[in-house]
């Protein structure tokens, strides 16, 4: 498509109707690496779930289930980046499973990925203001009330997403730079000591110490629950150049990579204690110290301060890549007119930046809201605001994996024979989606454990309840478009930059 780069022009769809694009080659492969990689949030991740694996799942095993989740979700990607060779569109799992399985079902999944990464960006909000009000108070003595700071981080993604993904990649490469340094380092610092008060020792990477423990299944979802986001490299496909080969190297990339970077960090933390000594610091009342104690032992008291401030610069990178997400969703979904009224509103561009400013205000309202409500209800931000909105996010992204493994079968099968392979578009998808129900299956009987102080709460007794919603009323809708308005119908999923064969 030859677009002047810079300029937002509009588009065709299938009817010839226009809509108006994202600013093409506008991020290159590290940009869309970094904005996948940054809704991992590894050093959320790590000081944030290992030290609840370790405590509270299987135990020393924590690296083990980061090694098991990055071979499933590596098998997982083969399939999804097979597709991404096909199809570029930022509606990604939206357009994806509407060429596989149909519009019913892509609108269905659509709404179910917009759902999911529309609460992701107040969940992190949620551990953000829990982190920075924390965090000065800790250093500074200053206290600043947590709903100061959630207002904060809002400005910031809002503000972000108007300029267009370019300022938001070139934020990202700074935040999450400099949280990973901080890991490493501590990494890198254990193993040059002789890996810790007990040297080396292998258990924790120990594929079979990944299923045992007090609860294996918590464990292991905690492991998948540290990638969410890492799909995030196919709705930057309208802005990045050459999407074809840029796409798939950077899901991979960013599944091996922070796979990689998951197990050694998380394995080096526990070494660095000492395999006892760990679960005894990731279940005491301060399971930070699981990482603070061989960060300052190894590193040096400063390095342990500058982790604190990287904590909250990490939970505000991954706000602000959810929130690009969420805004990209909406986009899709708006420029195809799934409402009339949508078409001309969300479903535009900025026409100098390129960017959806106005679904991003509209993320920014949405997120305020919900935030809100959390505080009008005196709701903790860590606790309720993160825990629940997360879980709730979660289970709709995993859900909607899942159906997108299924949808890579069918797509290769009735759109392009001449491109099937047994591994790559059959045996691969297929496992990727079996394994992806059964990560469905571990948060749905683990779910009360993962939510600690609010397993009692409504909101997650509602959980599966409001995915499953979701899920139907993206069926009844797609139907009622359907029947009365099919031109509507079959634009649904169809606005891609192109459907090509592979090349």
């Amino acid at each position: 498509m030859a677009v002047e780069e810079g300029v937002a022009r509009a588009a065709d769809t299938s009817d010839g109707e226009s809509v108006h694009r994202l600013k093409p080659n506008a991020v290159g492969l590290l940009g869309v690496v970094f904005m996948a990689v940054a809704t991992a949030a590894p050093i959320t991740a790590m000081t944030g779930n290992v030290p609840f694996m370790v405590s509270s799942g299987n135990g020393i095993g924590a690296p083990a289930s980061y090694l098991v989740a990055m071979v499933v979700l590596a098998i997982f990607s083969v399939g999804f980046t097979s597709m991404a060779k096909h199809i570029t569109s930022t509606g990604a799992f939206y357009g994806f499973i509407s060429y596989g399985l149909g519009r019913t079902a892509g609108l269905a999944s659509g709404l179910l990925a917009t759902f999911a990464y529309v609460v992701f960006e107040p969940a992190l909000i949620g551990i953000f203001s829990t982190f920075a009000t924390t965090t000065l108070k800790d250093q500074t003595g200053v206290h600043v009330p947590w709903w100061a700071f959630a207002i904060l981080m809002l400005a910031i993604n809002a503000t972000g997403t108007w300029f267009g993904v370019s300022v938001a990649e070139k934020l990202l490469v700074v935040l999450l730079g400099t949280e990973v340094t901080v890991l490493a380092a501590m990494a890198v610092s254990v193993a040059l000591h002789g890996g810790g008060p007990h040297g080396f020792t292998f258990a924790p990477v120990d594929p079979v110490n990944a299923f045992k423990g007090t609860s294996a299944g918590l464990g292991l979802f905690f492991a998948f629950w540290s990638w969410v986001g890492f799909e995030s490299t196919a709705m930057y496909g309208e802005e990045s150049r050459d999407p074809k080969r840029i796409i798939p190297k950077a899901t991979m990339i960013s599944v091996l990579g922070v796979g990689v970077f998951y197990v050694l960090v998380s394995w080096m933390a526990i070494i660095g204690n000492g395999e006892a000594e760990a679960v005894k610091a990731a279940s005491s009342a301060n399971p930070l110290a699981m990482f603070f104690n061989p960060t300052e032992r190894y590193v040096g008291h400063w390095a342990v301060d500058v982790m604190q401030w990287l904590m909250i610069t990490g939970s505000l990178a991954c706000g602000m890549a959810f929130h690009n997400c969420a805004a990209r969703y909406l986009y899709a979904l708006g420029r195809e007119g799934v409402l009339p009224s949508l078409k001309n509103t969300i479903g535009r561009t900025h026409a100098r930046h390129g960017s959806p400013h106005i679904a991003g205000l509209v993320q920014t309202g949405v997120s305020a809201v919900l935030i809100a409500a959390f505080w009008i209800a005196g709701k903790d931000p860590y606790n309720a605001l993160y825990v629940l909105l997360a879980i709730l996010g979660t289970m709709a992204i995993l859900v909607v994996q899942a159906v997108c493994s299924f949808a890579v079968l069918v797509y290769f099968r009735s759109h392009h024979p001449e491109s099937r392979h047994w591994f790559r578009t059959f045996a691969a998808p297929l496992a990727g989606g079996i394994a992806m129900l059964a990560v469905v299956v571990l948060l749905v009987s683990n779910m009360s454990a993962a939510a600690g102080p609010e397993s009692g709460s409504l909101l997650l007794k509602a959980t599966p309840w409001l995915v499953a919603l979701v899920a139907a009323t993206g069926v009844g809708y797609a139907q009622y478009l359907k029947r009365w308005a099919p031109e509507r119908y079959a634009l649904l999923g169809r606005t891609v930059l192109e459907e090509t064969k592979e090349r």
